[in-house]
């Protein structure tokens, strides 16, 4: 039997306040994870993803890897961080490229509009896969992150 837990943690927090929820992360996550971030568009899920990166000593900018798809990032401990743009691939598209075999790679792997195909597979299959779903409000955000895990 399948059982699908959910724990979710809401984190609300502005541009300047952007660590707390960076913070939390890096207490909880694996080394090895999948990041799936939802959220409308501007919602400032790139954001996230330099503040991580900015958490984990890379210095480069982090740019949202629209149009490559994928960039990689050394981070200061000598670990990886991944950035994919999944916004106009889909999940078929995904596998045919082979940008599954990215998921074996040591780190963690942050992915910007990923479909819930692919987050339900990747779960499917034994990796640690975290959502979090960006909500903008007035002068801040609200983070929701949710755990999913298959026994």
């Amino acid at each position: 039997m399948i059982w699908h837990l959910h724990k979710m943690k809401e984190i609300k927090a502005s541009l300047s306040q952007l660590d707390t929820v960076v913070s939390y992360l890096k207490k909880r996550l694996p080394r090895d994870t999948i990041l799936f971030l939802s959220g409308d568009l501007a919602s400032g899920k790139t954001t996230l993803t330099q503040a991580i990166a900015k958490a984990k000593g890379i210095e480069s900018d982090v740019t949202s890897p629209t149009f490559s798809l994928q960039q990689c990032y050394l981070c200061a401990d000598g670990g990886s961080l991944y950035h994919y743009d999944l916004y106009r691939l889909e999940y078929e598209e995904f596998m045919q490229m082979g940008l599954f075999e990215e998921f074996e790679k040591e780190g963690w792997h942050i992915i910007e509009w990923g479909g819930e195909r692919l987050k339900t597979f990747l779960g499917s299959v034994g990796y640690h896969v975290q959502s979090i779903d960006i909500i903008s409000s007035e002068n801040s955000r609200i983070y929701r992150i949710e755990t999913s895990c298959i026994h």
